[in-house]
């Protein structure tokens, strides 16, 4: 009975981890649209150049 628990413990601890990397890529994905959006589409400043919208 142990050895079977511990293979279904197994496979749940997997699948889990399998779905949080697959959520962490989706994530991922929608910080990097946002990071170009803001990249391409950032305003000048009024010396010309062209300014940061974040902050470090």
């Amino acid at each position: 009975m142990v050895p079977v628990l511990l293979v279904l413990l197994l496979a749940l601890i997997l699948f889990g981890a399998g779905f949080a990397v697959k959520v962490l890529w989706w994530i991922a994905l929608a910080v990097l649209i946002v990071w170009l959006l803001g990249f391409f589409m950032r305003s000048t400043s009024a010396g010309g150049g062209r300014g940061r919208w974040y902050r470090w």
